[in-house]
């Protein structure tokens, strides 16, 4: 309530689709609890309202957003922005017991699905399990995503780990070793600023003889990447909430589980562009979403249910008026392009490697 008595008095406006989003034309306000960030484009903006602020309220100023956020960002020599977290891949590798000695991977999962193995060999190490998982989640959020899929499929053991799950875990960590000063690399492309979605889904891949009794087993896994002019800003690798009945099906629902965030970011985009008065050349107006599953494709832009689709829930359906209106495009890509990939599944390393590149620029 305080944070937006003050917004309000000092001329913002919130927004319709963050509560948490205040804009004003010539700052951007955002509160988290007791937190607070803004961005300007000019420094001397910032100074004077932080000042002027400071003058009315007990407030310490905890540096650039860099700091707030323990991530680097460095401008390169060609321009180009990266977001690196050196410090905390070193602490989570001390805290799992590794050296400069110890053994490095290239990918941060092996090709076989992590299971339960409630039967198999207990842990061998003590190291906090659920720490490890808790700062590797902070990381694949903020600037890791390639170990997005390995984290989260850790994390799903983390009330009774094994010795498997302990292996893959620390796989994660040697591999975070080998690449520790890399990060996201935003290059954001000239001719083409738009938000666009890459969507995949990996249809019941827990399955296996052996945990068929499981529910959870044949569940599908959604991945999804959105990316504005070229440059990653929201990714997610997720089990569904509930059974798909196809592959076709699962894609649908990874699709209509993109779609929740791609919308509301496309409206957000809109309206930070209005209210601040930012102009960007060359922008679209419409998203692209690329789906690599080409039944997929064809029941987002069908108008007519068909007798095996039909059964898919109405909820699934929410973004058809903007694919038919042409906000969104829905379009095929091959799967050896399909950037969600490397969310929804453990790639072999030389089409892990490919993906990366294309998704982080190294």
């Amino acid at each position: 309530m305080t944070s937006f008595v003050i917004a309000f008095f000092r001329g913002f406006r919130r927004s319709s689709i963050d509560p948490c989003l205040f804009i004003r034309k010539d700052l951007i306000l955002i509160v988290y609890v007791d937190d607070c960030l803004l961005f300007a484009k000019a420094a001397s903006t910032l100074d004077t309202f932080v000042t002027s602020l400071q003058s009315a309220f007990n407030l310490t100023c905890a540096g650039d957003v860099g700091a707030f956020l323990g991530i680097q960002f460095t401008r390169t020599s060609v321009g180009h922005l990266e977001l690196t977290q050196p410090g905390l891949i070193s602490k989570i590798v001390k805290e799992c017991g590794l050296d400069d000695e110890s053994k490095r991977h290239n990918t941060p999962a092996v090709t076989k699905l992590l299971s339960k193995h409630s039967s198999g060999p207990q842990r061998e190490h003590n190291w906090n399990y659920r720490m490890i998982v808790g700062m590797l989640t902070y990381l694949s959020m903020s600037s890791r995503p390639d170990i997005a899929f390995a984290v989260h499929q850790c994390a799903r053991f983390s009330s009774c780990p094994m010795r498997i799950h302990e292996i893959a875990l620390r796989r994660i960590c040697r591999y975070l070793q080998a690449t520790s000063n890399n990060g996201i690399l935003l290059h954001p492309t000239m001719n083409h600023r738009n938000l666009d979605c890459f969507v995949d889904a990996d249809f019941a891949g827990l399955w296996t003889e052996d945990s068929s009794s499981n529910i959870t087993s044949v569940k599908s896994r959604t991945g999804y990447v959105i990316l504005f002019a070229n440059c990653p800003v929201l990714w997610v690798s997720k089990l569904q909430t509930e059974v798909a009945l196809s592959t076709t099906e699962a894609e649908y629902i990874a699709l209509s589980q993109a779609m929740r965030d791609l919308i509301p970011m496309k409206a957000l985009l809109t309206e930070l562009t209005v209210l601040t008065c930012l102009s960007f050349d060359n922008t679209t107006t419409y998203s692209t979403v690329f789906e690599d599953n080409k039944g997929c494709v064809e029941l987002a832009n069908a108008p007519k249910m068909r007798p095996r689709t039909k059964h898919i829930a109405l909820k699934y359906h929410h973004f058809r008026s903007h694919v038919a209106n042409g906000d969104i495009k829905i379009k095929w890509i091959d799967t050896k392009r399909q950037l969600a990939d490397i969310f929804t599944k453990p790639l072999p390393e030389p089409l892990f490697t490919t993906l990366r590149l294309l998704l982080l620029g190294w």
